[in-house]
This record gives structure tokens, C-alpha cells and sequence, in this order.
């Protein structure tokens, strides 16, 4: 398997969670139904601290080029948590997301990798509609912001997969593994925005 036909098995086997966590309602859930400026830098600033808290971690268990790829994708989410914590007069991280919790529970490189690919694609879901609330808002330099950091996600999927090619090579069962992970990740995210959701009294899926 390469690295693009894993993204998009990933993609299609998850499309409805991933199309549900890019609706409008994702932020709505994000933000406890606060659709304010400060309360969606928030959000994003709290996505943003523990994504690096996490890589960061995964880097300090890993060697070589794994480390590498970790390290580097801590730093880049750390950039993101400085710049969107700028834009705030104060922030204080609040509590884990339910994806985190999840990727922190992983053991294994290919799972990681898997989770990775998994948390990469849910947070353009994430930064899309982040990037919309912006330009809707009338806010063209904080939408750039985001638009921005979601480029910086092409780059972590690209080296995320490049790594999980590195690790499976063509070995089945590997892929697989890093599939689950995947799918595990996305399917946490997913839960959480239907709890949170469900505990305001909205219905998480789109009305037809």
C-alpha cells in the first residue's frame, strides 16, 4: 500500500464521522455553543497545546527518524498554541480532548503513526470550519491564521505516511493496525462532538 491509497482508505472508512466533524456543529460543540471569537480562539488554542503535549511525548519514547518526525510535528503544534494563545489576552489550556486521551493511550509505532494520520485528518476538519467562522465573522487575518496552520497539515499527514511506509514496507497486517488506530482516533473525536452535542440538547446529525 502507499501512502496516499492508506490516506484515502482512511478517508472513505470514516467519511460520515469526518464529514460530521467538518459541519458547523463541530464548532458549535467545540466551543459549549459559544460561537464568539474569543471562545473559538479558545477551543482551538486548548486542540493546539495538547497536540503538542502529545507529539512531544511520542518523540521522547521514539529513535531516529521516528523521533524526528514527532519532535518536528510537536514544535509545529506548538507554534500554532503561541500564535492562537497571542490572539487571547490569557489562556489557560483546558481540559484534554477525548483524541488526545485516545492517542495518548497508544502503544506501538505503527499505531501511533495510525493515530497520527487519524488526528491529522480530523483537525482540517477542524480548521476548516475555524477558517470559515473567521471569514464569516469578517475577520480576514485570523481566517489567513488558520488557513495557514491547515497547509502546515498537509505536511504532517505527508510525513506521517512516509513513515508508516517506512515502518509496514508491504506487509498487510501493519497497514491494518495503523488503519485501526486511525479509524480509533477519528471515531474518538467523533464521540465526543455527539456527547457534547447530545448534553446541550442538539441532535449531532444533519437534519434532511
Amino acid at each position: 500500500m502507499t501512502p496516499e491509497e492508506f490516506t484515502e482508505v482512511v478517508r472513505d472508512g470514516n467519511a460520515t464521522a469526518l464529514s460530521r466533524l467538518g459541519s458547523s456543529k463541530s464548532l458549535y460543540a467545540d466551543t459549549d455553543g459559544e460561537m464568539e471569537a474569543e471562545s473559538v480562539l479558545a477551543a482551538a488554542a486548548t486542540a493546539e497545546h495538547h497536540a503538542a503535549e502529545t507529539y512531544a511525548a511520542w518523540a521522547d519514547d521514539a529513535d531516529g527518524d521516528l523521533a524526528a518526525a514527532f519532535a518536528a510535528t510537536a514544535d509545529e503544534e506548538r507554534d500554532h498554541y503561541e500564535t492562537v494563545a497571542g490572539e487571547l489576552d490569557a489562556h489557560d489550556p483546558g481540559e484534554m480532548p477525548a483524541i488526545h486521551s485516545y492517542l495518548r493511550g497508544l502503544d506501538g509505532d505503527v499505531e501511533r503513526l495510525g493515530g497520527f494520520v487519524g488526528r491529522t485528518l480530523a483537525a482540517e476538519k477542524s480548521k476548516e470550519q475555524v477558517t470559515g467562522f473567521f471569514v464569516g465573522d469578517a475577520d480576514p487575518e485570523t481566517a489567513r491564521l488558520f488557513r495557514g496552520m491547515g497547509e502546515d497539515l498537509d505536511a504532517q499527514l505527508e510525513r506521517a505516511t512516509d513513515r508508516l511506509a517506512a515502518e509496514c514496507g508491504e506487509e498487510e497486517g501493519c497497514w491494518e493496525r495503523a488503519e485501526d488506530a486511525a479509524a480509533g482516533a477519528i471515531q474518538a473525536a467523533y464521540d465526543e462532538y455527539t456527547e457534547r452535542l447530545e448534553s446541550m440538547g442538539v441532535n449531532p446529525k444533519p437534519v434532511c
